[in-house]
């Protein structure tokens, strides 16, 4: 795609596939489930065309990356070394780089700013917010008691048993439903009733995902399953574990902020007041901005791209 390049990097032990473009300061794209490098495709020739160099891995278990077989080697800890290991290979000279996130890589970016924040010159984070560890109860339980067994991230944690669902419903219908999902509402997905949808029901895909997107998507997770996607939901319990030393802890990182407002993260959780109300700039004191996009859902920046690359460019032209 318009000379984005593509090689491998040797991190912690683990081959990552990475797609870059562009000269200049780096901008480190931190991708989510479940995606690619590619769901960045339209942010990283925009960002290179603007004095940027776009770095957008396959985090571990995604893509040509390698997926370690332990569940427990996709923990924070895990994604966040391989990133620090990224940099140091890919970027030697810069101390600290632009940070952008979704979903899962929002998720781990933060952990990022946690744990490195002296790597990170700025951050913007889309989708998902900063859930400030609760000492008291497990991230699991909370949800279980929040939105019962059938809420998917609860019906993600035996290992095998999603996996196999999805292989009846087939890799291209499960990323189809996954990229086009636009309630608000939280998602459920019953045993054996899939997304709710009767089978072979035709999926029909929004002007901003062709076929040919879908197909690419496809073709890497047919290579590689779910099943290490999926291991980051399976950790959860053990990153809040593993993050007991940071209770408390500030993101002293400037951040913008970007989410749609269709998207189920915005409209679940508690998370408008927590926006809205104080507590996200509490946590986050270097919070500079939050857009709230309308009539948008959750992968703004493929559904929105040249809004998103504007955003992304103004914030990071500050510094």
């Amino acid at each position: 795609m318009e000379g984005i390049e593509h090689r491998t990097v040797n991190v912690n032990g683990i081959n990552m596939h990475i797609a870059e473009k562009g000269q200049g300061p780096v901008i480190l794209f931190i991708h989510g489930f479940p995606e690619l490098w590619y769901t960045w495709r339209h942010q990283i020739i925009a960002l290179a065309s603007q004095g940027y160099r776009a770095v957008a891995p396959d985090l571990r278990g995604y893509g040509d990356t390698d997926a370690p077989p332990s569940i427990t080697s996709y923990t924070c800890f895990h994604v966040v070394g391989d990133l620090i290991a990224l940099l140091d290979a890919v970027a030697p000279d810069q101390d600290k780089v632009f940070v952008v996130g979704h979903d899962w890589g929002a998720l781990i970016a933060w952990y990022l700013c946690l744990f490195r924040p002296d790597r990170v010159k700025a951050l913007v984070n889309m989708s998902v917010v900063l859930s400030p560890r609760n000492p008291q109860r497990k991230p699991l339980d909370s949800l279980r008691a929040i939105y019962g067994n059938d809420y998917y991230i609860c019906r993600f944690q035996e290992p095998g048993e999603i996996e196999a669902e999805f292989a009846q419903l087939g890799t291209a219908t499960v990323l189809k439903e996954f990229l086009t999902y636009r309630n608000p509402g939280p998602l459920f997905l019953p045993k054996g009733k899939g997304f709710g949808h009767p089978p072979g029901a035709p999926i029909v895909l929004p002007s901003w995902l062709s076929e040919e997107d879908v197909n690419y998507y496809a073709g890497k997770f047919e290579k590689t399953g779910f099943t290490s996607g999926v291991n980051y939901y399976r950790d959860l319990d053990l990153n809040w574990e593993l993050a007991a030393p940071w209770t408390g802890a500030q993101i002293k990182v400037p951040v913008k902020f970007i989410v749609g407002d269709l998207d189920l993260t915005y409209n679940s959780l508690g998370t408008k007041d927590y926006i809205h109300k104080g507590g996200f700039k509490r946590d986050v004191p270097l919070l500079e901005e939050v857009i709230v996009l309308e009539d948008v859902g959750h992968f703004l920046h493929e559904e929105k791209p040249d809004e998103i690359n504007k955003h992304i460019y103004d914030f990071f032209q500050k510094f």
